[in-house]
């Protein structure tokens, strides 16, 4: 659901947010966060790796249980939470031995579901399950590349991939970017979409929330001096002379970065481009 506002200001004029009407206001549970230091994307000798990085309100690290690996122990939802580190939303889980775990939390996931993480349980949202006893069709995310290891594809808000086919000893799962892959069937996945499908329709309204959210205005090379960037410089306002560079003349803009060739044969067909 999404938040529209009147145009009483020049910063509210067009600003369109998430709705947060159903979430938590509680603070987090202390035992389940971690302090995040600022970088200011710079690494350990104080140089910039990471460029347009830095302020943003102060936040704190939520952990998330990726494997969720308490198999066949029932947990209920007891809150539903915002994470300023993720686009989704996270989901407080209470198993019956007592424990607290934090879960991204699926589409349509209310208080008081029961959900449970094992090999043969219900297909139902928000339960973990083995790719090999999952039904073909079935929308999944949370989903593990390596059996064990923890959920590292389809995290991302409103975000779903689906079970294409079955083949010994792997799945083959279409992921939103169009790609098919291979993942090995007894890696673990989530039943259901990750929740707040209208994160993609937020407008931020001002340069200041963009900031709150620790970004730093982006510069172009076309306004730097050649000193500083490959399309710096030149009499009077220029196109840069050249195709799209990075600050380092890496092509940009299409060029191909991918470079792991070793899991390149687990896919089947490239993402769209």
């Amino acid at each position: 659901m999404l938040n529209k506002f009147k145009p009483i200001t020049p910063g509210l004029r067009g600003t369109v947010l998430v709705s947060k009407k159903h979430l938590s206001k509680d603070k987090p549970v202390k035992s389940l966060t971690k302090p995040l230091p600022s970088t200011g994307g710079r690494n350990n000798q104080g140089r910039i790796t990471s460029r347009r990085m830095g302020g943003g309100v102060k936040r704190k690290y939520r952990l998330i249980d990726f494997k969720r690996n308490k198999l066949d122990i029932p947990a209920e939802v007891v809150r539903n939470e915002y994470d300023p580190n993720r686009s989704a939303f996270i989901s407080l889980l209470k198993y019956d031995d007592g424990e607290l775990r934090y879960i991204i939390s699926p589409k349509n996931i209310n208080v008081g579901d029961k959900l449970i993480s094992g090999e043969n349980v219900e297909i139902k949202n928000g339960n973990c399950i083995p790719l090999k006893n999952i039904p073909v069709g079935t929308n999944i995310h949370n989903i593990e590349l390596k059996p064990g290891a923890g959920a590292q594809l389809i995290r991302s808000a409103g975000s779903s991939a689906q079970i294409v086919s079955k083949e010994t000893p792997y799945v083959q799962v279409k992921l939103i970017s169009g790609e098919i892959r291979h993942i090995n069937k007894n890696s673990r996945a989530t039943i259901g979409e990750v929740s707040n499908p209208d994160q993609k329709n937020i407008k931020l309204g001002k340069a200041g929330r963009k900031r709150y959210l620790g970004f730093r205005p982006k510069v172009r090379g076309v306004v730097m001096n050649p000193v500083d960037h490959p399309h710096g410089g030149g009499e009077g306002r220029t196109s840069g002379g050249r195709n799209p560079v990075t600050p380092w003349g890496v092509s940009t803009k299409g060029k191909k970065t991918r470079n792991n060739k070793k899991t390149s044969v687990f896919i089947i067909k490239r993402r769209k481009k």
